[in-house]
């Protein structure tokens, strides 16, 4: 039988809800399974680092969700569609303007950067969605929501479009705006001089649900409007809907999408047939800055997940691995900005070796304390402060997913496990059971939630075996200049040699 949790584990989860501004205990609708919906990337470029974080925010709470018994099911899209260059209704699609310029087919352009969205964020560590359903295999679903919402009086039709009407909603009791916090008067109350060429919709407001091709247009569908395609807030309305429910527990992004984006999913959910808003629960991360700065292509600081991990992106040259970004990234709370410099990467570089090289000294750590004889008496005074500090670590992610409060009290429990190992008598004296409990705790928490892992390949292993046993030769022989020159290789491959009362073993270059 699996061991039981932690009592920490089993006490509330507090989140932060976006849409009533307060953090309350998380219950799902079905209790022991978690529905979450969290948008996807639109695939017209390379991932950036700001592309990363929604993905391994989500990863964590997916993975305690897990950790706690519960059965998630997550649904990450693809906006391989629809999706406009100015985020609304104007502009050209970002897919297509891409494939016209690099002569391409649009489905080529999105299937490439859809295969290195996966590769580059699965690097992160971050588990794949057990559903990623694409706008474009969803058309259907998409316009069956079109004409729900017009039979409900909540939409027009102009010249083979299709808008949302925000004031019919509004006069029928709708509540745009509650989520973001706009003032529905205020955006309602521009004239159709504002529009800016947009002289098909009623107000600026009004959002496309669908949206007719242009001649030139190189995405189109057949619809009950003539040739088209869908409106991208309709897209995650529609592709939520279908594998989640009318109504399902929670909806993440980043907080640039919670207007109009979210607001106009929630728009339409309460539009539709059903009359829900759709996810019960809003959870938005934060955006990234660059040494103080708005990341951004124009201002060059604009940071590709690729140009990070070979070494490429403006930070010195550095390379920086994909467990040093998730790392870097677990340091902020997650409703916090995060500022990429090249010194907070190192930092964030060192904090993940000592994580690792924590892991590493675990099983050495049980094997003394099983091997060292136990005293008649336990102290159960340091057996409970060791307890305490391992039950510690839930209370971060128990409070809104404060992984930066997680990592700094996984610190603490490793310091103190560091120290043990150097005492054996005191060692003994909190009792294996103690020790036992907090190296679970660590253990689970650092790869099992966090999803903290060793990056080195297999081959590697054999050699740093094989690297130990010839310094521990030369040691013997006490042929310096050999285990000097064995110490500047493992250096050199990250690695540092440490010479301890139970020999030598190598661990990661803080």
């Amino acid at each position: 039988m699996p061991s039981p949790l932690p009592a920490p584990a089993t006490e509330p989860l507090v989140l932060y809800n976006t849409l009533t501004r307060q953090k309350a205990p998380f219950e799902p609708l079905v209790p022991g399974a978690v529905g979450i919906y969290l948008c996807g990337p639109t695939v017209y470029n390379e991932p950036h680092l700001g592309n990363a974080r929604g993905p391994v925010v989500f990863d964590v709470l997916r993975r305690y969700f897990q950790y706690r018994g519960l059965t998630v099911r997550f649904v990450r899209n693809i906006t391989d569609v629809g999706h406009l260059e100015s985020d609304s209704d104007t502009g050209d699609d970002k897919i297509a303007k891409e494939a016209r310029l690099k002569k391409l087919e649009p489905m080529q352009v999105a299937q490439n950067y859809t295969r290195r969205y996966q590769q580059l964020i699965g690097r992160l560590n971050v588990l794949p969605p057990d559903i990623e359903p694409q706008a474009t295999g969803h058309i259907t679903e998409q316009i069956q929501l079109v004409e729900e919402i017009l039979a409900n009086g909540f939409a027009y039709e102009a010249n083979g479009s299709v808008y949302f009407d925000v004031a019919a909603y509004q006069a029928a009791g709708g509540n745009y705006g509650k989520l973001s916090g706009r003032v529905v008067e205020e955006l309602l109350a521009n004239t159709r001089d504002t529009l800016e060429g947009q002289d098909e919709k009623r107000a600026p407001a009004d959002f496309a649900l669908w949206k007719k091709a242009a001649p030139t247009h190189l995405m189109r569908w057949p619809s009950p409007w003539g040739e088209g395609f869908p409106g991208w807030h309709l897209e995650c309305s529609a592709m939520s809907r279908k594998y989640l429910g009318d109504e399902f527990d929670l909806h993440g992004g980043g907080l640039d999408l919670m207007f109009p984006h979210h607001e106009c999913e929630i728009a339409q959910g309460r539009g539709s047939k059903s009359g829900k808003d759709g996810p019960r629960w809003w959870m938005h991360n934060n955006m990234i800055t660059v040494n103080g700065t708005k990341m951004g292509k124009s201002l060059g600081n604009f940071i590709l997940l690729s140009e990070l991990y070979d070494g490429a992106a403006a930070l010195g040259g550095q390379a920086f691995t994909p467990m040093t970004a998730r790392f870097f990234l677990l340091q902020t709370h997650y409703r916090s900005p995060a500022d990429v410099t090249a010194y907070a990467l190192v930092a964030a570089r060192k904090g993940y070796h000592k994580m690792l090289n924590g892991l590493l000294t675990l099983p050495a750590l049980l094997d003394l304390a099983a091997a060292t004889p136990a005293p008649d008496t336990l102290d159960e005074t340091l057996g409970t402060e060791l307890r305490t500090l391992a039950d510690r670590c839930f209370e971060g992610l128990n409070d809104d997913l404060n992984t930066a409060r997680t990592v700094a009290s996984l610190f603490d429990v490793l310091r103190r496990l560091n120290a043990l190992s150097t005492k054996p008598t005191e060692l003994a004296s909190v009792g294996l059971n103690a020790v036992q409990y907090a190296v679970d705790v660590f253990r689970a928490l650092v790869t099992d939630v966090l999803g903290l892992v060793e990056e080195a390949p297999d081959d590697r292993t054999a050699w740093r075996e094989m690297g130990l046993n010839f310094y521990r030769r030369a040691k013997e022989a006490k042929d310096y200049p050999t285990v000097d020159a064995l110490r500047a290789e493992f250096k050199r491959q990250g690695l540092l040699i440490n010479d301890t009362k139970a020999g030598a073993r190598w661990v990661y270059d803080e």
